[in-house]
């Protein structure tokens, strides 16, 4: 099996991008050689994924490289998907020694970070270190993820919108005979969902876990809590999402599904469907897209896997932000921090090494711009998305010669969300929205999943979020978007 290059986020959505394929080329100034004979600097940079057990051996490699390229060496500290928010704000607030950190809007938030102070302002240091950034990034990248104005982190270079879509388990489909024709909705999977209920025993027809959110054409003001303006608005209105027509369908459909035995009984619960997906014993989930997922897909589960479209494609904030790199406020080093990244997302003889690990250990090259993994890739299976640009790595067998290409077009041809550009300071509300926070750990994944019945549980769950101060929250989200709209 094809190492697993997680090329999404986990969740969100992930998911996560860019208009400019950049050349084979890292800049000039990255090509200097090391310091004038200076001890090289050695950066520590933290970063999200399932520890591998051969990060070190790689990093002995990038830092051997780097050293030579820029004087830097690296050490690499992976924080596991669950731990990392918690842990780096553990370690920033107890000012430990670091360099450069992964960020986004669904991990370590970025938005609430920056203005913690967490990260250093990077305005200057992108003009003065960072030119090879700024000319390979997609303009909406930079743009997008300023923070009152200015610059905290890096996006990754990859893709710019957001595309839910629906994916299937190819093979039960094929068994069955079952065609993706005219699915699109929610409503529209209860026929294949039912065949595989009725004739496969032991598979889930739904995948569903805790993070599961029922697609609603809504921009969410904050990731998984009820507040939101409508895709199409018009007004710019703040509304509480679970009182739409549109959500409350969702959840009734999903009800439905779960007492049809569609959806895992433990799906409020679940943390992950990583066991589902390993043993194949699933139908049909919900994902976030990009091009050519599914040969990513396939490779990474050892199975086929299609996907078809269940949304337009958006440019949202959370896209924008799914993956970044900053430099810490504590840096002692921050220019060498900026011209590691600078080089990481212009030069493809590091990315792919950060990427792939070491050529002829654990990956190989078949041809130009194309790599096969070896068996020790096991040790070093790295989630693609999170280290930078991601349009500088190697193809994999499975993808077409057009694969970046065809990236440059999805990113040119997403639609803005309304509320591109915006971020909430929740500053004046923080109590408010701890209220609120605690209500949504309550009920939230239990609607969305389906577990609950909406009938009896949605009144109780708007009832106490009012309680909570919902509505003073929302007042505050209203006043902050109208200011902003009025200032555009």
């Amino acid at each position: 099996m094809g190492k697993k290059k997680k090329g999404f986020m986990p969740i969100a959505a992930l998911i996560l991008a860019v208009s400019l394929i950049v050349s084979a080329c890292g800049n000039s100034e990255s090509n200097e050689s090391n310091n004038g004979g200076e001890e090289p600097v050695e950066l520590i940079w933290y970063t999200i994924g399932t520890p591998q057990k051969d990060v070190n051996r790689v990093m002995e490699e990038v830092s051997a490289y780097t050293k030579e390229k820029i004087g830097v060496t690296v050490q690499m500290n992976m924080i596991d998907w669950g731990d990392y928010t918690q842990k780096l704000q553990v370690m920033t607030a107890s000012g430990e020694p670091m360099d450069i950190m992964f960020t986004s809007s669904w991990a370590f938030d970025y938005v609430q970070n920056a203005r913690k102070g967490a990260f250093l302002e990077i305005g200057e240091l992108l003009d003065s270190h960072g030119q090879g950034i700024k000319e390979t990034l997609d303009p909406a990248f930079l743009e997008g993820s300023k923070v009152d104005g200015k610059n905290y982190g890096i996006p990754a270079n990859k893709e710019l919108p957001a595309q839910e879509v629906w994916r299937f388990n190819q093979g039960l489909l094929d068994k069955h005979g079952l065609s993706l024709d005219g699915i699109y909705s929610l409503e529209s999977l209860e026929p294949l969902l039912q065949t595989i209920k009725e004739n496969e025993p032991g598979v889930t027809p739904l995948a569903v876990d805790k993070t599961y959110k029922p697609y609603v054409p809504y921009d969410f003001i904050i990731e998984n809590m009820p507040f939101a303006v409508s895709l199409d608005t018009t007004d710019y209105k703040v509304v509480n999402v679970l009182e739409m027509p549109e959500m409350q369908q969702a959840l009734a459909t999903m009800h439905k599904y779960y007492k049809a035995g569609y959806v895992p009984t433990e799906a409020s619960t679940l943390d992950s469907l990583t066991d589902l997906q390993t043993t194949g014993k699933w139908f049909a989930d919900k994902a976030t897209t990009q091009p050519f997922a599914d040969n990513l897909w396939s490779q990474s589960y050892g199975y086929p896997v299609v996907s078809t479209p269940q949304s337009e494609s958006l440019i949202y904030n959370w896209s924008v932000m799914g993956s970044m790199q900053a430099i810490s406020a504590n840096s002692e080093h921050p220019e060498k921090a900026m011209e590691f990244l600078n080089l990481l997302n212009t030069d493809p003889v590091l990315r792919n090494m950060v990427d792939s690990g070491i050529e002829g250990v654990h990956y190989k090259v078949t041809g130009d711009n194309r790599m096969e993994n070896l068996e020790e890739s096991k040790n070093y299976d790295m989630p693609t998305f999170s280290l930078g640009n991601v349009m500088l790595t190697y193809l994999n067998p499975s993808d077409p010669d057009n694969k970046w290409e065809e990236f440059k077009s999805f990113n040119q041809n997403g639609t803005e969300a309304p509320l591109l550009g915006f971020n909430f300071d929740p500053t004046a509300v923080t109590a408010e929205l701890a209220a609120v926070s605690n209500v949504k750990e309550e009920y939230w994944a239990a609607l969305l999943t389906g577990t609950v019945n909406p009938d009896e549980h949605l009144p109780k769950a708007i009832e106490k979020f009012k309680a909570a101060g919902l509505d003073k929250v929302m007042a505050e989200i209203q006043r902050q978007i109208d200011e902003w709209k009025a200032a555009q």
